[in-house]
């Protein structure tokens, strides 16, 4: 495995953003883990299916392609729901398992982010963040997202949105949402973007700098 960046954290933490910025600054492909669930649960809902249903979110996500990444609809506020929903079925987690491994694996690595990278997919990652903020700050940067891409939504339907997947996502028997025990935590609440990123490199760098030298 080469050097892998691991980019953990709730919904609307800014770790996406992060993410990204960081695959940029390294040149590396990076694969929004929780994209694979959005799509997984915009196609079943598309089929007509029940997101509760687990064996049929498990057939969806097993004819996931990589493509339908790319439709608007996944990063609706319903999309995201769905995604929470399908993500607590082991069959779904094992069905996109190997796609997110293969993925890591890359030999000149790869950042990925999701909610358990660091934990589960590549536990083994030398740069680990756990990403986070505050559930009202979180909430009003989704807020702010979907009503400037035209959807009526108010404020006080986020946040509980939020808190509500906080606690499907942390909660749920099969891969949870957790910080893995050497990643570096970073709060977000009070920063800027290019404040959370200069803060997110200077921990990759630090992890670089020993994944590079181990005994050193």
């Amino acid at each position: 495995m080469g050097f892998v960046i691991a980019v953990d954290g709730p919904a609307a933490s800014g770790k996406g953003t992060i993410a990204s910025r960081l695959a940029a600054h390294y040149g590396l492909p990076m694969l929004d883990t929780g994209l694979l669930y959005r799509a997984v649960g915009v196609r079943l809902l598309d089929a007509g299916g029940d997101l509760d249903d687990a064996a049929a979110a498990e057939v969806s996500a097993r004819g996931l392609d990589l493509a339908e990444l790319e439709r608007p609809e996944v990063r609706t506020r319903a999309a995201g729901e769905a995604a929470s929903r399908v993500a607590v079925h082991p069959g779904v987690r094992a069905a996109l398992f190997d796609l997110q491994r293969a993925f890591a694996g890359q030999e000149g690595g790869a950042v990925l982010d999701g909610r358990d990278i660091g934990t589960v997919i590549a536990p083994e990652a030398p740069a680990k963040l756990y990403v986070t903020a505050s559930p009202e700050v979180r909430a009003d940067r989704r807020w702010k997202q979907l009503t400037g891409q035209g959807e009526t939504v108010s404020f006080e339907e986020i946040l509980a949105d939020i808190r509500k997947r906080d606690e499907r996502d942390g909660g749920r028997k099969d891969a949870p949402m957790a910080q893995a025990e050497d990643a570096t935590l970073l709060d977000t609440s009070e920063m800027t973007i290019p404040l959370a990123f200069d803060a997110a490199l200077r921990i990759v760098e630090t992890a670089r700098a020993r994944w590079g030298n181990p005994k050193g």
